[in-house]
């Protein structure tokens, strides 16, 4: 069982509400993990929502050198958040001997960089940083930019949320958009780069299915751009895909949809911007997918999108009330989270859709 889904809100609220989105109720626990991306934070991180917050799992050794990287290197910390296990040993939890949520001011002589420059800086540091612990196997890096926190864990998600005190509001861990995914009973041990979302420069994205397509993509995209590394899950390639299209390429994101589940050459024939379509269909070929997928991601400037593959055998569903909107991929998420809404205007996109909720909590839809 795999449970996907992002929550979008006025007010900061708790990621405990992306939990009961995810675990509406027990199940199993063999081989599972849970992981999410929290932006627009509140909470400890709200003072300095422009400074980007570095998150990782790491041990002591992993710890001191991280630190000593970022001190090379002129980031000065300026804030962190750093959990506090419950030691309980009867937790099904993989637990790492440290967990660092940190924010940093940028070097000195970046303050009159530009925003390219920047993030140029934040993925070179981030991949620095991996490299780095991942040489002697102590740590994982997961992200390092402005107001977004990424957590990943190995075990079961109840269990997660427990040791981090998830479960425990008490206002220090707080955002508007959180975007989750709980992998339940897989038949193969999970890794913790694997556990999804998946996160690049702002991109977040989660995805419920398959890709047959994995190998093709991979190989493809690992020569597009230095940041698509790991390939730890084959859904790693709907996000590098969708940061090509609209970082790289800057298209709309309407082409996200055109590029990963193309309309076949019949249907291309009768449209207007045909020709557009085939050379869409012609240069990124690659980049296609396939198998009964559903995809739920953030955008940098706040918005959230799910679209489905072409095949649509996964029941995906946007729900709302007057202060927040739901993505899931099974409406069970959506009752465990918005119980009382107005289930008439619940939105169970078709496999030629892309639904997107912007800022003002808008809900757009757009066809393929």
């Amino acid at each position: 069982m795999c449970r996907i889904g992002a929550i979008k809100s006025k007010e900061f609220i708790h990621p405990s509400a992306a939990l009961h989105l995810m675990l509406p109720q027990q199940e199993g626990h063999d081989n599972s993990g849970f992981a999410m991306v929290m932006q627009d934070l509140g909470g400890v991180f709200l003072k300095h929502k422009d400074k980007p917050l570095l998150s990782l799992a790491c041990t002591q050794t992993g710890a001191r050198l991280v630190e000593e990287y970022m001190e090379t290197n002129n980031f000065v910390q300026l804030a962190e958040w750093i959990p506090r296990g419950v030691k309980n040993t009867k937790l099904d939890i993989e637990a790492m001997p440290y967990y660092i949520f940190r924010n940093y001011d940028y070097p000195e002589h970046y303050n009159d960089a530009s925003q390219e420059a920047k993030e140029t800086l934040l993925l070179d540091t981030r991949l620095a940083l991996r490299a780095l612990l991942e040489k002697d196997d102590q740590g994982y890096v997961y992200s390092f930019w402005p107001d977004a926190l990424t957590l990943k864990e190995i075990g079961d998600p109840r269990d997660i949320a427990t040791y981090f005190k998830l479960w425990d509001d008490n206002g220090a861990l707080m955002a508007k958009n959180i975007v989750t995914q709980c992998r339940q009973n897989t038949n193969y041990d999970i890794v913790r780069y694997a556990a999804h979302p998946f996160f690049m420069q702002g991109y977040t994205l989660c995805a419920n299915g398959e890709n047959t397509f994995y190998t093709k993509n991979k190989e493809y995209q690992k020569t597009l751009h230095r940041g698509y590394i790991g390939f730890e899950s084959d859904s790693q390639n709907f996000l590098y895909t969708l940061h090509y299209v609209l970082h790289e390429l800057q298209w709309p994101i309407k082409y996200y949809k055109h590029v990963i589940t193309p309309l076949p050459f019949s249907d291309i024939a009768k449209r207007s911007d045909r020709a557009e379509l085939t050379a869409i269909r012609q240069s990124l070929g690659h980049m296609e997918i396939n198998g009964p997928n559903t995809i739920i991601a953030m955008l940098p400037n706040g918005n959230m999108m799910t679209c489905c593959d072409s095949k649509k055998l996964r029941p995906v569903v946007v729900g709302r009330d007057e202060n927040m909107v739901a993505i899931s991929s099974e409406v069970c998420g959506l009752n465990a989270i918005l119980p009382h809404r107005n289930q008439e205007i619940d939105i169970y996109p078709n496999e030629r859709e892309v639904v997107v909720i912007n800022e003002a909590l808008e809900v757009e839809r757009w066809k393929q």
